[in-house]
């Protein structure tokens, strides 16, 4: 290794500026000229709701499995999506504060209703919007890869005099 490597080396361990595992050091000049080292590196973001609950990473071997052995079952997927959703909204007037909180509350509780059902091998997304009725018209549009013969939607729509909720559940077969 040559010096100049090696001086950067503890200049970087004194700062606390270690590559990441991964990492690459990179040459790069900045606007006097000079030629600097940029570290990448590697970071990730996580809900604070998640640190509170310890989970355990379950690792799976290959079963060479192509297809579900029990499919979601969409009529009771809606059923409760109509169930959460009516209970949560029936009496509710809409506000914005309380909108935003209320969408995650009803997604963690949909999904932890979903994931009751106790069907392996099954990925599941929740998807809630929750709005104003003034009149108004919306249109919701998603797009993913798709397996027709494995993965599944359904969705449900609540009304009162003040709002609307929308809840849709993907289930995304996992091979």
């Amino acid at each position: 290794m040559s010096d100049q490597h090696l001086k950067s080396q503890r200049k970087e361990k004194r700062t606390g500026k270690v590559p990441s595992e991964g990492g690459h050091l990179v040459r790069s000049k900045d606007t006097t000229g000079r030629t600097k080292d940029s570290i990448s590196t590697v970071s990730y973001l996580d809900e604070l709701a998640h640190h509170d609950d310890a989970r355990m990473v379950i690792t799976m071997e290959n079963t060479f499995q192509l297809g579900p052995l029990k499919r979601i079952p969409i009529p009771a997927v809606t059923e409760i999506l109509k169930d959460v959703l009516t209970n949560y909204l029936q009496e509710e007037k809409y506000e914005v504060e309380w909108s935003q909180k209320m969408t995650k509350t009803i997604c963690e509780v949909i999904r932890a209703r979903v994931k009751e059902l106790m069907i392996p091998r099954y990925k599941i997304v929740v998807l809630v919007h929750i709005g104003q009725l003034t009149g108004q018209s919306m249109q919701i549009s998603s797009r993913c890869l798709w397996d027709a013969s494995n993965d599944t939607v359904a969705s449900y729509s609540f009304k009162n005099s003040s709002l609307f909720g929308l809840a849709t559940v993907y289930a995304v077969y996992f091979e």
